[in-house]
């Protein structure tokens, strides 16, 4: 009888540490990866932004690609609107 309750005990105490570990997995360790990843995706859209804003910035165009076969240039609306010079020396 005593080596039975000692098989369920075991049995028992394994589920029970098996529980405690899925409770920390779900409730510590899965939303600290998540704040870490979205943190990531937070910096990379911060990074990929202020590099657009400089090619613009020095009036170029940036491509955009919005599908397979269209792509939108972005530019700075300031160098849109600078006078152009379309007169040429002779």
């Amino acid at each position: 009888m005593a080596d039975k309750s000692r098989k369920i005990i075991s049995i028992l105490i394994i589920i029970i540490l098996v529980l405690i570990a899925i409770l920390i997995y779900a409730f510590i360790i899965r939303p600290g990866i998540n704040g870490y990843v979205f943190n990531k995706q937070i910096e990379g859209y911060q990074t990929a932004y202020s590099e657009i804003l400089q090619v613009v910035a020095q009036c170029k165009t940036f491509p955009v690609k919005v599908s397979e076969n269209q792509t939108i240039n972005l530019i700075a609306v300031e160098c849109l609107q600078q006078p152009q010079n379309n007169s040429t020396s002779g």
